[in-house]
């Protein structure tokens, strides 16, 4: 194997790819990257047995051949290469790096050891838009839990329909649910659950202005284009009924300023107990008033206009919880329903994009 190319490629190139090497594993050959080199190309590849990533990088190549390399060792060499070119040449297990009068050697393990990545057939594929596709992996994965006790709900739900695509998180006190209408998608009807991590990567590898190829088997699920693709393996199990935990009958309603809200709930956080985060709003026409009292720490007030109309209301949120999810609302407007200081709240921006949803649940109030 013998190439040429310029650092900042290089340097990209890693970055892709060193995100899905574990930190801390078992089998030596994970924490390295698969480099092969095919045609005028180069491809970097790194696996962490869940999420496999790849990324074509152009290079002048004199020589095809591949080896692992230590990820870590390989991506700080290179970031403290000069801006000049580099020449990778390698020989059995070890790879040579020169740049400018700089040459490192770096001892890998053979291409045989390598995981391969998962089969995939994409020949029943679907063509989607990045940045659809970013928007609601965004708007929805915050919201999956992180608790290995139901190990379910550590997955996004991803539901394909005919005419449109639906995401879902949820940790049992919280969701996040955004619909896209997608005609011309052409997927599958499937319910899939996907780690979050793996969405991550989709959501920072690909550029906005891109058209993903989509594929799923049994177990494992597929992004890719020109350049990068991501493998992921799915979690799985049923999804529990998320649709039974929207409330319907809630019949209470405010509208308040996204921007106004969520500088108050901020300021009223300093003050919020760190095991809970509690704050109490309460409701009145035309006001929302905000009060934390944090024993042995202090309290805090603060009020808000707001459109409401109803009668008054007094209910505790997590701050976190609620600064997530106003963190995500568009426009400069939120809409917030309630039942009953013990019934879940919703959460849509007041205009245009009525098909995001945020739902809520209260903590008790202790007098």
């Amino acid at each position: 194997m013998k190439l040429s190319i310029s650092r900042d490629k290089l340097q990209k190139g890693l970055g892709a790819v060193s995100a899905t090497i574990p930190a801390r594993t078992t089998l030596p050959v994970l924490s390295n990257i698969l480099v092969r080199v095919d045609g005028d190309s180069v491809q970097l590849c790194g696996t962490d047995l869940d999420i496999s990533v790849r990324v074509t990088v152009d290079a002048e190549v004199e020589a095809e051949g591949a080896v692992t390399v230590p990820a870590k060792k390989f991506s700080e060499i290179t970031r403290e290469l000069e801006d000049a070119p580099v020449h990778l040449k390698a020989d059995q297990d070890q790879i040579e790096i020169t740049c400018g009068r700089s040459r490192f050697r770096l001892y890998g393990l053979p291409e045989g050891e390598f995981p391969s990545f998962p089969e995939v057939d994409f020949s029943e594929s679907w063509k989607m838009s990045a940045a659809a596709l970013q928007e609601l992996i965004s708007h929805t994965s915050f919201a999956a839990s992180t608790e290995e006790s139901r190990p379910i709900l550590n997955g996004v739900l991803w539901q394909l329909r005919p005419d449109s695509t639906t995401m879902v998180a949820t940790n049992g006190h919280r969701l996040a649910m955004m619909t896209k209408e997608l005609r011309e998608m052409g997927a599958p009807e499937a319910d899939l659950i996907v780690p979050p991590k793996a969405l991550g990567q989709v959501e920072r590898l690909f550029d906005a202005d891109e058209e993903l190829e989509v594929a799923h088997s049994a177990n494992h699920l597929a992004f890719r284009s020109d350049h990068r693709a991501v493998y992921t393996r799915l979690i799985e199990g049923p999804y529990p009924n998320y649709e039974q935990v929207i409330p319907k009958d809630n019949d209470k309603e405010a509208v308040a300023s996204r921007g106004g809200l969520e500088a108050a709930i901020r300021r009223m956080a300093v003050v919020a107990s760190d095991q809970t985060h509690r704050v109490r709003l309460h409701f009145e026409p035309g006001a929302l008033k905000f009060r934390v009292q944090t024993p042995d720490l202090g309290e805090a007030e603060d009020s808000l206009a707001v459109d409401y109309d109803g009668e008054e209301l007094e209910i505790g949120f997590n701050a976190n919880y609620m600064l997530e999810v106003l963190r995500y609302m568009s426009g400069d407007d939120v809409k917030m329903t309630f039942k009953a200081p013990e019934r879940a709240a919703t959460f849509q921006p007041a205009e245009g994009d009525s098909n995001y949803l945020c739902l809520v649940m209260p903590l008790r109030l202790l007098d």
